[in-house]
């Protein structure tokens, strides 16, 4: 799940009409085109209600949910790039997965390797989301994203940088 970094009220929520159009124009992106298709490919089931947008008690732009699919919180999103953003996210996670065998997303370690990967492979960790997120810091180690999100990263990280492909090669 994508929890969201400011904690500053947001000043004009959005509703779950305007969060579900700005959903359907994430579809549109190269990326998220790249990711659907490469989740279809696969053998995973993405249909018409895959990605739908919700209001949300907690304060966190999104998350994926195991044999639901991808929910962004229409009441924390403003912006088009923070719904493309969550989308994009989430649907790394989603074909972690589909395509994991063993992927258990209560063990720790999958966990926050998932997380790596959706951090790295979406540009949640690009220096232009660092400057959004007011953080202070044009760049900063993925190692200490993670723990500032209060991630569990207390593992080898090796075992799971080297897991990460670049956008050039084998995304997924």
């Amino acid at each position: 799940m994508v929890e969201l970094t400011s904690s500053k009220a947001r000043s004009k929520l959005g509703t779950v009409k305007e969060c579900q159009e700005m959903i359907q124009r994430s579809l549109q992106t190269p990326m998220v085109k790249f990711l659907m298709e490469h989740m279809e490919k696969s053998g995973c089931k993405v249909g018409d209600n895959f990605i739908r947008a919700v209001p949300c008690n907690k304060q966190m732009a999104g998350g994926f949910i195991r044999g639901k699919g991808i929910i962004v919180c229409s009441n924390y999103m403003r912006f088009q790039d923070e719904v493309t953003q969550t989308v994009i996210h989430e649907l790394i996670h989603a074909y972690d997965d589909c395509r994991a065998a063993n992927l258990d997303f209560r063990n720790c370690a999958h966990h926050v390797c998932s997380e790596i990967r959706a951090n790295n492979l979406s540009g949640d960790c690009h220096f232009k989301r660092e400057l959004l997120r007011s953080l202070g810091k044009i760049h900063r180690d993925i190692r200490e994203q993670i723990r500032s999100e209060d991630t569990l990263v207390d593992l080898p990280f090796t075992s799971t940088s080297s897991q990460l492909p670049t956008l050039g090669s084998s995304l997924l």
